[in-house]
């Protein structure tokens, strides 16, 4: 394990599985397991899966201005955002770029949970609060486990009354086999599926009876990688895996806009005020690439990084990519010059192995009507 910071609790359950807990974020993480990748894949999006995403940062915004901060700092119209209701929402610097994506969790009328990755958002909020009646607390001793799959809401129900009911995006402070919880119907797959907020102490307990109890329906333990085959499918960045940070333009700092990458529904509907507002508005229309989606021939994915060429021109990059099973397709997420994110386009990828035909494909390749996440009952 790399020098980390942060740890989690579940570490030793993770070295028994095979894990070398790499760094992310600060924190010792499963990045990879003794077991089967592919397995852990089928598993969420046929059954369900538990995954410690305790890396993701957890920082509590309580006080008289919380609401007022987190309206500079993000791109949410945060007043609309009721108590037991969540959104995901993204954060710009003052030249109107992309820093930071979270999600903005409200616990109460002056109370909120912001949980966001390894960008900058918790300097964000610092920067937004100078001089406010706020107050903002890094909370590590939070864990949160991620239980993510169609049958996530079978093995929950019998312990948690309420749950088939509660909406996409909202939250409810209750027990889990009689500790301390906050639950949240949100995650990083595209399926149904729950966060389970939970004390550091109490995290090993519920991860344990949950594989256990969960095993008869497939439910196992799934490494953090396996959201990289997940996240393609379902168009979710993953910073700064997608980002400029990682593919620079030449003579350019790094930075990429919410209408190069796809997140400008993140901005709530004729907002104005929050950092970098007037620049995000101002770039609209002069993209220097856009995110889209690579459709491959064959069942090799795209390398990370693999140059994309509309022919003899390179005309992108692709940042993440994978084969699936279920789709029985190999397909990636790229950044592409603008003309060539149309679907239809004919592309090659060159991976280290050797040039593969690709054509340009609309995101999400998976559920694009989101049906499956937002199910009721």
């Amino acid at each position: 394990m790399t020098a980390s910071w942060r740890f989690s609790t579940l570490a030793d359950r993770h070295r028994a599985l095979g894990s070398k807990l790499e760094d992310w974020s600060g924190m010792g993480t499963a990045w990879s397991y003794d077991g089967d990748p592919e397995a852990e894949y089928l598993a969420i999006r046929t059954k369900a899966g538990l995954m410690d995403v305790s890396g993701l940062k957890k920082v509590h915004v309580t006080g008289a201005h919380a609401s007022h901060i987190l309206d500079l700092a993000t791109t949410r119209n945060v007043e609309k955002i009721y108590p037991g209701r969540s959104a995901y929402a993204c954060m710009l610097n003052d030249a109107g770029k992309f820093t930071d994506d979270c999600i903005l969790y409200r616990t109460g009328p002056n109370s909120w949970m912001v949980v966001h990755g390894s960008g900058t958002g918790h300097e964000e909020l610092q920067r937004a609060a100078v001089g406010r009646d706020v107050s903002i607390r890094f909370d590590d001793n939070l864990h949160d486990l991620s239980l993510q799959g169609p049958l996530a809401v079978d093995y929950l129900a019998p312990h948690v009354p309420g749950i088939r009911d509660l909406p996409y995006f909202h939250h409810m402070q209750t027990q889990l086999f009689g500790l301390p919880v906050m639950i949240s119907r949100t995650g990083y797959t595209g399926e149904r599926g729950y966060e389970i907020f939970c004390r550091g102490q109490d995290a090993p307990a519920i991860w344990d009876r949950i594989l256990e109890e969960g095993a008869g329906m497939g439910i196992i333990p799934c490494r953090f990688t396996t959201l990289d085959m997940l996240r393609v499918e379902s168009y979710l960045l993953f910073y700064p895996y997608d980002n400029s940070q990682k593919y620079p333009f030449a003579g350019e700092g790094p930075g990429d806009t919410l209408w190069e990458l796809g997140l400008t529904f993140t901005v709530s509907p004729g907002k104005t005020g929050f950092r970098g507002a007037e620049e995000h508005y101002r770039l609209e229309g002069r993209e220097r690439f856009k995110i889209f989606g690579l459709k491959l021939e064959g069942t090799e994915p795209a390398d990370e990084g693999a140059p994309v060429h509309r022919g003899d021109k390179q005309v992108g990059v692709a940042t993440c990519g994978m084969y699936s099973p279920l789709a029985e397709a190999s397909m990636a997420i790229a950044r592409l010059d603008v003309d060539c994110a149309v679907p239809g386009v004919d592309l090659v990828v060159h991976n280290a192995s050797g040039p593969i035909k690709a054509v340009a494909h609309e995101l999400p390749f998976d559920d694009p009507k989101k049906l499956k996440r937002t199910a009721k009952g």
